[in-house]
């Protein structure tokens, strides 16, 4: 059986899980510390399959071999609705739930496809490179422009942020993914990461909440 959704009491959430869409560069600051430009107009995509999930809420499974395994902590939504060219109001409605995601990313390879100008999906949509919680329902959560996240590996700080900061806020973020991507019940959207990503290795402690409605722990195995 492949991966399910579930709500934070463990209820499975009947929704067919789907693919995985993601934001990147959508908090200046992370923009900065990747030495990268700040996209204007639309936000910079990829797509992750549905083969990427796991869960949080186990021992974290990272590559061991390739390289480099950096967290990217983001903000994940669940779509209970299709979104098609949707207008804001649409897409506030379309969500209905709110967890935590690590975007897993193999920084070295990353590096290196970059250099040579050739497409990066393998370090981002590899097997088990979105690891994600239990969803909160929306309406136990903040407003979407005000959910703060934060981790700490070995009990040190690493990154911290708000939806406030991003360049992009949800709403408008659902309407630019489906100008281009219908977006489907049971998909997910990564939000994109605030400054302080890292590296992983084994034996790793990590914590992450979320505002104050969700907060969780594991080791990387």
């Amino acid at each position: 059986m492949g991966f399910q959704h579930q709500w934070q009491d463990g209820q499975v959430i009947e929704l067919q899980t789907g693919k995985i869409v993601c934001a990147g560069l959508n908090y200046a600051l992370h923009v900065q510390e990747m030495n990268s430009t700040p996209a204007e107009d639309e936000p910079v995509l990829f797509i992750k399959p549905g083969t990427a999930l796991q869960s949080l809420h186990q021992p974290l499974n990272i590559p061991q071999t390739r390289g480099a395994v950096h967290h990217e902590l983001e903000i994940a939504v669940l779509i209970s609705r299709k979104l098609q060219d949707c207008d804001e109001s649409e897409a506030r409605g379309a969500v209905s739930g709110i967890a935590l995601a690590l975007d897993l990313t193999l920084r070295d390879l990353q590096s290196t496809l970059k250099k040579t100008g050739r497409p990066w999906e393998k370090s981002k949509a590899f097997d088990g490179s979105c690891a994600i919680s239990h969803f909160v329902p929306v309406s136990q959560c903040p407003p979407l422009n005000r959910i703060d996240i934060g981790l700490a590996v070995n009990e040190q700080a690493r990154q911290t942020g708000n939806s406030s900061d991003m360049l992009f806020p949800i709403p408008r973020l659902l309407c630019e993914i489906s100008r281009y991507f219908t977006l489907e019940p049971g998909d997910i959207v990564l939000t994109g990461t605030p400054q302080g990503v890292g590296p992983l290795v084994s034996g790793d402690r990590l914590s992450m909440r979320l505002a104050n409605v969700l907060s969780l722990e594991t080791t990387v195995a």
